[in-house]
């Protein structure tokens, strides 16, 4: 998997100050897209073992508090970056329980095939659907188009629920 950017200290891209990773890869090609340099999957750099620990690093760092972590992209839950995801969040999980983890996807959540779901197990708000320019509204938040949903992941022995939130 590659990425396009990290940034360790975001308060743009969900609640409270979080580590952003924006991934690359996306096969959605949303006309008005504000990332489409995020769309090949070789774009960027390849995410690598220094990069999970240094995200780890900066997730466990008390002398700035992150509330969790952020995935954006490119598309986050593409089948291709779920190879590396899915095993990196399970990690974060373990070893930063505290903290939450965000996801930005194109797919609708009635979309999702056996292993994205499996990767909403570890996820605690997801935003669903593409970008629809003529939805398109700035004043938003957490999401670009009116179509797109914020929804709190709830799981409970075994069941996953989704709470719209905006």
């Amino acid at each position: 998997m590659h990425y396009l950017q990290y940034y360790p200290v975001d308060i743009v891209n969900g609640e409270g100050t979080r580590c952003t990773l924006f991934v690359s890869g996306c096969e959605h090609a949303c006309r008005g897209c504000y990332n489409q340099k995020s769309w090949p999957f070789s774009a960027g750099l390849e995410f690598d073992e220094a990069m999970e620990q240094q995200i780890l690093k900066d997730l466990k760092d008390t002398r700035i508090k992150r509330q969790g972590l952020t995935l954006s992209g490119g598309d986050p839950m593409h089948p291709r970056n779920l190879e590396t995801l899915l095993p990196f969040v399970q990690r974060i999980k373990a070893e930063c329980p505290d903290k939450d983890i965000w996801v930005w996807t194109g797919y609708k959540i009635e979309e999702l095939t056996g292993i994205q779901r499996q990767m909403l197990s570890y996820v605690d708000v997801i935003i669903d659907g593409k970008f629809e320019q003529s939805k398109a509204d700035p004043a938003l938040v957490w999401r670009g188009s009116s179509n797109q949903n914020v929804y709190r992941v709830h799981k409970e022995n075994q069941r996953i629920d989704f709470v719209q939130i905006l």
